[in-house]
């Protein structure tokens, strides 16, 4: 970015805060930062010169560039045991099933027990889709929420579909089948349909995951960041809506309610 007009320093001094808030939150989403002659560090303690009056001049000369290139790292390698950070890192996954998709209809998955589901079956209705872990932060109220959620809407034409991920600190280390329903029996988590465990990131990611976050992609990355990403699909089998991990499912109520 070349700036060719006269600046005062109170415009520089606003450049600088902002151009220091976008490398911060550029670090917090574990992007990789490249700054032309400097550093972050070497910026957060003094100006990008060593007086504004400086800076002042080589702006009008269109002596100074500013160059921001955020480049989000690929890691190929399927891992377990994954933190937040690295899970942020969308990877190089094979998409044409997804490419190919028209609505979550084309797919088939597998439920708990291992017996294949055709999602064709969902056909005409809104549907939320989650993945879900056990011994997460924010799995208590989660559970509730989304249990609270289908006894609400669940006569009306809401499914909840449900997909263990041990991807997010392996906070889902219950095996399918009976575990996986003892422990939602255990936890009092009326949730809605339970499927087999999924990687939602990765070399293996689901062939729904790899459509849905295709459809609804996240921030700076499609990549899932967390266990509880939510996605919204209404009655045509299409993700209209993603929602954060820390997102209340009651306060995705009135988004359900619209499409119901």
């Amino acid at each position: 970015m070349v700036l060719n007009r006269k600046p005062c320093e109170k415009y520089l001094k606003r450049l600088k805060v902002v151009f220091l808030k976008i490398m911060h939150d550029m670090l917090k989403a574990n992007s990789r930062i490249r700054i032309l002659n400097g550093s972050l560090p070497f910026l957060s303690r003094r100006p990008i010169c060593s007086n504004f009056n400086t800076m002042d001049r080589l702006l009008r000369r269109r002596q100074l560039c500013l160059v921001w290139l955020p480049l989000i790292a690929v890691d190929c390698a399927a891992t377990k045991d994954r933190s937040l950070s690295s899970n942020a890192k969308e990877e190089n996954v094979s998409t044409t099933m997804s490419d190919q998709a028209n609505s979550i209809y084309d797919f088939t998955v597998k439920d708990t027990y291992g017996k294949d589901v055709s999602l064709e079956q969902y056909k005409g209705q809104v549907v939320l889709i989650v993945n879900i872990a056990s011994q997460c932060g924010l799995t208590k109220n989660n559970y509730k929420k989304l249990t609270d959620l289908r006894e609400k809407y669940g006569d009306k034409g809401l499914k909840i579909l449900n997909f263990p991920c041990n991807q997010f600190g392996s906070q889902m280390p219950e095996a399918d089948g009976e575990p996986m329903v003892c422990h939602l029996r255990d936890a009092n988590a009326d949730i809605g349909h339970v499927f087999q465990k999924i990687d939602v990131n990765g070399a293996n990611t689901a062939p729904l995951y790899q459509y849905l976050k295709a459809k609804q992609g996240g921030t700076l990355s499609s990549a899932i960041k967390w266990n509880f990403t939510k996605f919204l699909v209404n009655k045509e089998g299409i993700p209209v809506k993603r929602y954060a991990p820390t997102t209340d499912p009651m306060d995705i109520a009135k988004d359900i309610e619209k499409l119901l």
